[in-house]
């Protein structure tokens, strides 16, 4: 059976409206089409307005860092679908089903997966994946459904990312390394399709030794 492509989110912190045009169209030309703008950068929901509107058809957007239940409401008003929180509110991971978008809770503990998953989510944001390991990742896919996803987060580079993927990630969110302000839009398209090669690449020699 061919596996989904491996599910890469941009973490576009700091990110402006001003930039959000070419540094979207940059990432879905690399081939990351998950774009999150966390809400603690400049004018976010402007940003997610933009990259909604702009990519839409070819890309999903949301938002960040999202850990006040009232926002889920202004990401969905400002175009959102992706609603990523650093932990586990089962408020908001209901409320952003209610609205129809995606809900990437954070989780650091076995408690926080199943609450996670009891709340509703299917995907699951590792966080922060750097000091929690991929040996974690491994016990936990152990004992969750069928179908849940996990999603590192936190220090992924084009290193880090294939022993990830090889441990069962679904995908990861890459965040400075790939996106940090005032970087160009070229700079952040070739690293995009440097993680995409990375990733798939390790997805590929996985499914072949199975």
């Amino acid at each position: 059976m061919t596996a989904h492509p491996p599910l890469l989110i941009a973490i576009l912190r700091g990110l402006t409206p001003q930039e959000a045009p070419a540094v979207g169209d940059a990432l879905v030309g690399a081939g990351i089409t998950h774009l999150e703008v966390p809400l603690n950068s400049p004018q976010p929901f402007e940003s997610i307005r933009i990259l909604a509107e702009r990519l839409g058809t070819e890309a999903r957007i949301g938002a960040g860092t999202v850990v006040d239940l009232a926002d889920v409401q202004r990401v969905a008003a400002a175009g959102g679908e992706l609603v990523v929180a650093p932990n586990t509110d089962p408020e908001i991971i209901a409320r952003s089903l209610e609205l129809g978008m995606t809900p990437y809770p954070g989780v650091a503990t076995a408690t926080d997966v199943f609450a996670a998953l009891r709340a509703g989510a299917r995907h699951l944001k590792i966080f922060p994946a750097d000091a929690l390991g991929e040996s974690l990742l491994r016990a936990w896919s152990a004992v969750v459904p069928e179908g849940t996803a996990f999603l590192p987060v936190g220090g992924i580079t084009t290193e880090t990312i294939p022993g990830w993927i090889r441990a069962g990630a679904a995908g990861a969110g890459i965040g400075s390394f790939l996106y940090a302000p005032g970087r160009s839009a070229d700079e952040v398209g070739t690293i995009g399709a440097d993680l995409v090669r990375a990733a798939q690449g390790a997805q590929q020699r996985e499914d072949t030794a199975l």
